[in-house]
């Protein structure tokens, strides 16, 4: 893990869910993965937007041509544990497919104006996922 997810992680963690510098005013979870080739737990924050009770994230890699490691876990493992403000809970990671993926990232970039540059700035369609608490 990087050293500036590090600290993104320990801000979010120390201060119930709220984080500064980049991720200020914005949404954000904790992703709790399990690699796809490793099998060991991998953890990354995430901005995210609501819909019907569910979470949605991008898998954007901020418009890289590829998509983030943690997209191919959650392919792999659609169990997840999924960490917003100070509450923690396992989920079921979907990846959408149209016209819902189209729907969503629409109004992630409504509320988010970079996710429609990277949208602009990439050939691939980027992966939109929800994450929905299991019972």
């Amino acid at each position: 893990m990087s050293d500036w997810n590090k600290q993104v992680i320990a801000e979010f963690r120390a201060s119930g869910g709220q984080v500064g510098g980049n991720y200020k005013n914005m949404t954000l979870l904790l992703l709790h993965t399990t690699g796809a080739k490793s099998g060991q737990p991998r953890l990354n924050p995430v901005v995210y937007t609501e819909d019907n009770g569910r979470y949605v994230i991008i898998a954007s890699k901020g418009g890289a041509p590829s998509n983030p490691d943690w997209y191919y876990n959650l392919k792999a493992y659609p169990e997840v544990e999924v960490e917003v403000g100070t509450e923690q809970f396992k989920a079921r990671a979907t990846i959408t497919e149209e016209p819902e993926r189209t729907r969503l990232y629409d109004q992630m970039a409504a509320q988010y104006p970079f996710f429609e540059e990277y949208r602009q700035g990439t050939e691939r369609q980027i992966p939109v996922i929800t994450l929905a608490a299991l019972e």
